[in-house]
């Protein structure tokens, strides 16, 4: 029963794999109707959209959600 399963499981992984081989974006190559696409970004231009955006709105939710907890005083848990 187990050499089954792993069988089962090995046979998903070789189709998944050569799905996500044969929709690889290479074959973004080609133009459609209408595709218009526009100017690239930037290194920076990337990298603050990408990265410095989500850490930037990371640090406003969590200092949001700190914000109840930093306004109660040590001496009110009596």
């Amino acid at each position: 029963m187990d050499k089954r399963n792993a069988l089962r499981a090995g046979a998903v992984t070789a189709a998944a794999t050569l799905m996500m081989l044969m929709t690889s974006p290479a074959m973004a190559l080609t133009r459609d109707d209408g595709d218009d696409p526009g100017a690239g970004l930037s290194v920076a231009q990337t990298l603050g959209l990408y990265v410095l955006a989500p850490i930037v709105l990371f640090a406003i939710i969590a200092g949001l959600l700190m914000l109840p907890s930093l306004g109660k005083g040590k001496g009110e848990n009596k």
